[in-house]
């Protein structure tokens, strides 16, 4: 999937237990089919799931990234009604593996496709107030997330992804449509935590309803737009705007910030993906029509 992706096998995984995670090390095993792009994932014994990192994409980034996670996320986990992917132990480096990596606390539930009718109404309701908790948090000195960002520092990379995808959408829509994204007065206001990749993959539900909120690779303080790109990537029209109505402290120029997110994120990914992560793609296009028709 990527030009670096590091190899990661089930004896590899047993060994670092072993060597570094004793009185875990016995219990079963169990690889975790998985769309997503950045981890390899196993689920140990009942209770727990190991997160292996498989990409660096800049020197000492992913064990930068685990060391936040390992620091902010049990301290946010207390602030949130929400059950939260909580890192309970981290792992080192090895001679064959790269980088740190964590076990975090099993959370039951699945991925939500996205919605073919209107089931994910009290869904919409249960991700926004999970929102109005997560960016009502008073946790001081948190890191600034990379997503936390104003629009404008996104430019470059979305055009350069715009022109890459020349006779697959219309380029001309998009280019004028980011442009005038890209003129939304930017958040004004003190930062706020934000999870920072709020896509359907990175929750989980159960009986339609929110479960769990996982991987925090994101992590930060910054803008709150950036977590509206669940509003884009998920729902269809009715439950996206339940789910606006559910939100608190986001007005309209932060919820079309949000939709420059969805817009930014998904022109990038499709490029990226189209080969090589199909339900990526997917889910890149449909973002993309979302957001083109505002629907």
């Amino acid at each position: 999937m990527h030009e670096n992706e590091f190899l990661i096998n089930e004896s590899m995984v047993q060994k670092l237990l072993d060597e570094q995670c004793p009185f875990l090390a016995n219990l079963p095993l169990t690889p975790i089919p998985s769309t997503g792009t950045e981890h390899t994932l196993f689920r140990l014994g009942k209770d727990y799931i190991i997160r292996l990192p498989r990409v660096e994409w800049s020197i000492e980034s992913v064990n930068k990234t685990i060391e936040k996670e390992f620091k902010w996320v049990p301290q946010l986990a207390k602030s949130l009604k929400m059950s939260i992917a909580e890192p309970i132990f981290k792992g080192k480096p090895a001679n064959d593996y790269p980088w740190s990596w964590t076990i975090a606390k099993w959370n039951d539930g699945h991925n939500p496709d996205f919605e073919k009718a209107d089931e994910y109404n009290l869904l919409a309701k249960d991700l926004a107030y999970f929102l109005n908790d997560l960016h009502s948090v008073t946790l001081p000195n948190g890191p600034l997330s990379r997503r936390g960002l104003p629009l404008l520092k996104l430019d470059i990379e979305t055009k350069k992804a715009i022109a890459e995808l020349e006779g697959e959408i219309n380029t001309q829509t998009v280019t004028e449509l980011w442009t005038q994204l890209l003129n939304i007065p930017i958040w004004n206001h003190s930062h706020v935590w934000v999870h920072g990749d709020f896509l359907p993959g990175n929750i989980l539900v159960k009986n339609n309803r929110l479960n769990a909120v996982i991987d925090f690779s994101d992590l930060g303080v910054g803008d709150p737009a950036c977590d509206l790109i669940i509003a884009w990537s998920l729902f269809n029209s009715a439950s996206r705007q339940l789910f606006r109505t559910y939100l608190e402290n986001i007005d309209n120029d932060t919820w079309e910030r949000g939709r420059g997110w969805a817009l930014s994120i998904a022109l990038i990914m499709l490029p990226y993906y189209k080969y090589s992560n199909p339900t990526m793609a997917t889910l890149a296009r449909i973002m993309i029509n979302n957001v083109i028709n505002n629907a």
